[in-house]
């Protein structure tokens, strides 16, 4: 007697969870363009990588030949992406529409979802998922036995997982409730470009509801999502969107315990590019294009953008210098001059915290003429969410060099730096710095008298020409030692990797998960 009845019935059921929804509704998928979830899978890992669980989870139903295999609508397993472990899965919508049911298991069963979450805690690493599922399955009233008020503690194990390893979340398809619920829950969401909706419940119900007849992109396309800041990127194609996230992962260390990896340096140093002499302008009103100038600094091609569409007058990336992963942040003076409004601030605070979270150095591009101000920025709370960067801002540990380009006024200049720490600031020639903007502050200091004066406008620029030449230059700051170094434009990039350099080092000896103070304003 031997087992391998047992194993050809074991290959069988393999075979059939394979097939997923059936061969006609895997067709529909890639009519609409869509990869299956097993596809998925197989285009973002190394080729060969994938140990899937729960392969013959899933349920015997009657159909029109018989008794048939529907497997769980949840795919989920352990691969490798650039040689380095990863946990992935995803929502089947073949089966079910990928309905919320399928992989999330019962108060007695362990789902496939709590499993890969457990996987990416116990084994401290990565956390992939793709969001293709319709959320709750009204049909499912029939067979609850009654009401129930809901209960989700898979918020909390996401929390969990979020506070140990980097996690993604791929929106491939719709999403809709509990799936579109959990994608948020992540520090990078992609989404497909008119394949990926997300939206807390879609078209159907905001018809009924609502009375909007919307569509499901209208409703929670990438254009939606990408402005508003709940996705960071959105790739052209759903393998636009796996080229995403395996470079996004590249700056990344596996777990909070471990450092971001270090690659070998592709550029010198020591290089000095002429153009940093003149890239910004003499004009102090005139703007100049940041993205160029950052990368003049950091490793050449390593720039890797999050969040371009939201909060435009703010640019976070990561990048290279000398070959560690870097988070930049800098001010955008090409949209609203730089000013920090209520969505800046928001989209700062969550960037440094998980650069803080996951050891990886700040560089910071600092031109901001403070917070933004007028009554649309006032009804935004642009002043407590300013204020909440300045309490994320001083409880960094990660190491931050600040390069002062040009503008650094009032409150909005508090966001260049990390006073309790070294606070380490080299500042440009270009530099104008202060407590209030010259422009608005003479107006308000000198109302009457600019008023009074048989030429307001003459007298305004009188007094404005007056200030400048009183508050002095750059060197008076330096000479003051407000500013730790004053540089030639040119000598940006050498400076700041000696200083990454010597600080690198103490990285190794504060990893771990980051204790938080009290609560935000």
């Amino acid at each position: 007697m031997s087992w391998q009845a047992a194993v050809d019935e074991i290959e069988r059921r393999k075979k059939l969870a394979y097939q997923m929804g059936g061969g006609e509704r895997v067709e529909r998928q890639h009519r609409e363009g869509k990869y299956t979830v097993r596809e998925r899978i197989e285009r973002l890992l190394d080729p060969g990588t994938f140990e899937e669980v729960g392969v013959l989870a899933g349920w015997w139903a009657e159909g029109e030949g018989g008794r048939t295999f529907v497997p769980q609508p949840y795919v989920a397993g352990m691969g490798k992406i650039n040689g380095r472990d990863v946990a992935v899965g995803g929502e089947d919508f073949t089966v079910r529409g990928g309905s919320a049911a399928g992989g999330r298991g019962s108060f007695t069963r362990r789902g496939k979802q709590q499993f890969l979450m457990d996987l990416a805690l116990e084994y401290r690493i990565p956390l992939i998922t793709f969001q293709d599922g319709a959320g709750a399955n009204v049909a499912s009233y029939e067979h609850a036995g009654g009401m129930y008020i809901p209960h989700v503690p898979a918020f909390y194990h996401n929390m969990q997982v979020m506070n140990a390893v980097p996690v993604v979340r791929a929106v491939t398809g719709p999403a809709a409730g509990a799936v579109a619920a959990h994608t948020p829950m992540a520090h990078l969401v992609v989404m497909s470009k008119g394949r990926g909706q997300l939206f807390a419940a879609g078209p159907p119900v905001v018809r009924r509801a609502l009375g909007e007849n919307v569509t499901k992109e209208e409703l929670g396309g990438w254009d939606v999502h990408c402005r508003n800041g709940v996705a960071d990127l959105a790739g052209e194609s759903e393998d636009e969107c796996f080229d995403l996230i395996r470079r996004w992962l590249g700056y990344f260390p596996q777990n909070v315990w471990e450092a971001p990896p270090h690659l070998p340096p592709q550029d010198s140093p020591e290089r000095r590019d002429e153009e940093l002499l003149s890239i910004v302008p003499t004009n102090r009103r005139q703007p100049y294009d940041m993205r160029k100038l950052i990368g003049h600094i950091v490793d050449r091609d390593s720039v890797f953008e999050v969040q371009p569409l939201y909060a435009q007058n703010l640019i976070t990336c990561y990048a290279r210098l000398n070959g560690h992963a870097v988070g930049v942040v800098a001010n955008n003076p090409q949209h609203l001059g730089g000013a920090l409004d209520a969505e800046a601030a928001d989209k700062q605070c969550r960037f440094v915290e998980m650069c803080d979270y996951f050891h990886i150095p700040l560089l910071i591009f600092a031109d901001i003429p403070g917070f933004m101000i007028g009554t649309k920025a006032e009804r935004a709370g642009t002043l407590r969410k300013g204020m909440r960067l300045a309490y994320v801002l001083n409880q960094l540990t990660v190491p931050m060099i600040s390069l002062m380009i040009r503008k650094a006024y009032g409150m909005g200049g508090t966001s260049t730096g990390n006073p309790p720490r070294l606070n380490l600031r080299i500042g440009w020639p270009s530099g104008d710095w202060g407590s209030i903007p010259l422009e608005g502050g003479v107006d308000a200091a000198f109302r009457r008298d600019i008023e009074s004066a048989p030429d307001p406008a003459a007298r305004r620029r009188e007094l404005e020409e007056r200030f400048i030449k009183s508050r002095g230059t750059p060197f008076n700051t330096a000479e003051s030692f407000d500013v730790e170094m004053l540089i030639d434009p040119r000598e940006t990039r050498p400076k700041m990797v000696r200083w990454l350099e010597a600080a690198m080092h103490v990285i190794k000896h504060e990893l771990g998960p980051k204790a938080k103070i009290g609560a935000r304003p």
